[in-house]
């Protein structure tokens, strides 16, 4: 289905972060927001149309032309509202709606009123959606982060380069050259607050999160290169029993080893019997007494999940520097950490300090619902934790641009536009490219890019 027109329910983090990349990607977005001082505060960094008013008022739909809009999109804080406007925007004939509904009580597939009810065709609980994604972390636990790609046989793998890696001070066409024993491809490198889509002159420095592209068969392989051994996750630490963490700790606890420590007596003496196989602990998580008395020598990841930003990252640095067991052992494993952290500047600073994953539950929520409409425009995507890069796959249409020259010819540009074509899908398995490689009209093509430049991307393949 082609979506042009967006009507977006609430200006707030949700909100605004996801205009600011509808707009980017080309998409007309119109906004309904009651609040006056939200709306003068954005007025001038967002090129959609801001209709101010309560968006249970009718004339504020008629003034949007609700009818004219593909989806609805409802994201205020109330799940009330939310739920509502996607009953407003059935009967106003908008096709598809998003609302973000919090309650457990409603909205869902087992609840007593479900999204069918509401008309509602995906339901976002941020909440949810970044504690299942801190799981699926933990679960991959020797790499920060992997992500299935090209009919799920390709995978790209997020590392930390260390001083002693292999790969350090070298550029992309020495390392090809190098390490040819298997196939992989570096397709985004983090370095401080820059994002960087790699052309073979670029080198790896210490301290740069690299992503690696290879077939999932290679990453073991990957892993010893790296010096890094694949192991399942099996003592945790969370720290804030909130929402997310609480979430956290139940859908771990029956299979790892998990220890929460809540410094709000009346929330700890509430998680406790709930949490039954997790251990609960009172107490400050920003403190070295109380995190090694609870453990944090022998835990494998630390999780910080509180409602503070300075708080969460803080333990964070604490934990890495007490879980760096390769002080004394050289190979000693060394634990992870990953944060929530609510505010979008501070990812960057999160990574830059060292911290191995930063999450933020308005882009979790954001992504999962640029895959919702993306999914009905025949291309997914995943976005890149702590680099502002995506995944997508794109089809090859066959007068594009993109098709029936080798990737050499299109180098220069590519480079300028920060597009990587990584891979390619033919006959239902994925390979990846070199600079001979010549795009087929139909193909399906494994795309990394800037978020910024994916209206380019969709160019050269149209």
């Amino acid at each position: 289905m082609n979506t042009k027109n967006i009507l977006v329910i609430g200006l707030g983090g949700v909100g605004l972060h996801l205009t600011k990349r509808l707009v980017d990607d080309g998409y007309v977005v119109t906004v309904i927001e009651s609040s006056s001082q939200l709306i003068s505060s954005v007025n001038d960094k967002i090129d959609a149309k801001i209709i101010r008013g309560n968006a249970m008022e009718l004339a504020c739909w008629k003034q949007a032309k609700a009818e004219t809009m593909d989806l609805l999109i409802a994201v205020t804080n109330e799940d009330s509202i939310n739920m509502i406007a996607s009953i407003i925007a059935d009967r106003f004939g908008i096709p598809r709606k998003v609302a973000r509904v919090r309650s457990p009580d409603y909205g869902y597939e087992n609840s007593l009123l479900n999204k069918n009810d509401f008309k509602i065709d995906l339901v976002i609980h941020p909440e949810e959606l970044v504690a299942q994604e801190i799981v699926r972390l933990i679960m991959r636990a020797s790499a920060n982060d992997v992500i299935d790609v090209g009919e799920g046989e390709m995978k790209i793998i997020a590392m930390r380069i260390d001083q002693d890696c292999p790969l350090v001070n070298k550029n992309l066409k020495e390392i090809a050259l190098g390490h040819n024993e298997f196939q992989f491809k570096i397709v985004a490198i983090a370095r401080g607050i820059a994002t960087i889509i790699p052309g073979e002159d670029d080198t790896v420095h210490p301290n740069d999160q690299v992503f690696f592209m290879l077939n999932g068969k290679n990453q073991p392989q990957l892993m010893n290169l790296m010096g890094a051994r694949e192991q399942q996750s099996h003592k945790i630490m969370i720290v804030g029993g909130g929402m997310v963490g609480a979430r956290v700790a139940r859908l771990l606890e029956k299979t790892v080893h998990t220890t929460l420590i809540e410094n709000d007596k009346e929330i700890a003496e509430e998680l406790a019997p709930v949490l039954k196989n997790t251990d609960v602990l009172l107490g400050d998580g920003t403190d070295v007494n109380v995190m090694v008395l609870g453990g944090l020598m022998e835990m494998d990841t630390f999780v910080a999940t509180t409602g503070n930003n300075e708080t969460n990252i803080i333990s964070c640095l604490l934990a890495k520097h007490i879980m760096n067991r390769t002080n004394v052992d050289a190979h000693a494993k060394e634990g992870k950490t990953i944060a929530i952290v609510m505010k979008e500047d501070y990812l960057v600073l999160a990574s830059t300090i060292g911290l191995d994953v930063a999450l933020n539950k308005k882009i979790s929520a954001a992504d999962e619902i640029m895959k919702f409409i993306r999914m009905g425009e025949l291309f997914s995507v995943a976005h890149l934790h702590g680099v502002d890069a995506e995944v997508i796959e794109l089809a090859a249409a066959p007068k594009s641009q993109i098709t029936r020259k080798p990737l050499q010819k299109l180098k220069s540009l590519l480079l300028e536009k920060q597009i990587l074509i990584a891979g390619v899908v033919r006959n239902g398995e994925c390979e990846l490219t070199d600079e001979d490689t010549v795009i087929q009209p139909n193909d399906l093509a494994v795309v990394v890019l800037s978020t910024k430049s994916l209206k380019d991307a969709r160019e050269l393949f149209k």
